[in-house]
């Protein structure tokens, strides 16, 4: 029989490289390697910055989007839902996600999906409203109102989860708090969030200040509880 220790040492021996810049969609794979114990060489891309940008990911994912993950296999792995969702399968000795036989499972996988589909999508068209809208008076009505929408998501998500204790799926962080935790920062921002989520608002409080990521939040997200911050 292997060890208790044999894990953690197969954790500390794979290497990743991830595509994406502080603070984008590549922040919670970040984070969640970071727990597991996993080495991660970044190359810090923000497409929505512009073409230039954009073009650097053509190779590596031709979405030109991140994150874009490269597992110790050479595989690359998108979509950063996905790619939580096998790191937490991959490595169970970290704890981040329920069993497949786990009686939280559904209900992981549940809002694991619905942070992508219904909060995470707003950005392909906030990021360049240009891609929905042609002028600028249709641009600033598509941000203000996938700005609302968002805010509108995260008040059903509230609403809908079971109540945290004290994190998302019961008594351990997962992978869920993490992705959480990085999306509320972004628009309209964690003042708007705490409002419309005030039960989730306490869990990504909480993980903001997780001393086990306060070295990663300062270098590759840094926050303030009490600022009005995100990715706009």
């Amino acid at each position: 029989m292997a060890s208790p220790s044999a894990p953690a040492a197969t954790a500390a021996a794979d290497r990743y490289t991830l595509y994406g810049a502080p603070g984008s969609g590549a922040t919670p794979v970040h984070a969640a390697l970071t727990l597991i114990g996993a080495q991660v060489d970044t190359v810090d891309v923000a497409p929505w910055e512009g073409e230039s940008e954009r073009e650097r990911l053509t190779d590596v994912n031709p979405m030109r989007q991140v994150p874009a993950l490269v597992l110790p296999s050479g595989e690359v792995m998108t979509e950063s839902a996905a790619i939580l969702i096998w790191l937490g399968d991959r490595y169970p000795e970290a704890g981040l996600c329920p069993a497949p036989d786990d009686p939280r499972r559904a209900q992981y996988l549940r809002w694991m999906v619905y942070l992508p589909a219904s909060i995470y999508s707003m950005f392909w068209v906030r990021d360049e409203p240009t891609r929905l809208a042609a002028d600028a008076a249709a641009q600033a009505v598509v941000l203000e109102r996938t700005a609302e929408r968002i805010a509108h998501c995260w008040h059903l998500m509230d609403t809908q989860i079971d109540e945290p204790a004290p994190y998302l799926l019961g008594d351990k962080l997962s992978m869920l708090d993490l992705y959480v935790t990085v999306v509320s920062r972004w628009t309209p921002t964690r003042r708007r969030f705490y409002r419309v989520a005030p039960r989730m608002a306490r869990v990504v409080r909480r993980v903001d200040a997780d001393p086990r990521l306060a070295e990663f939040w300062a270098a590759r997200f840094p926050f303030s509880m009490d600022e009005d911050a995100g990715k706009s």
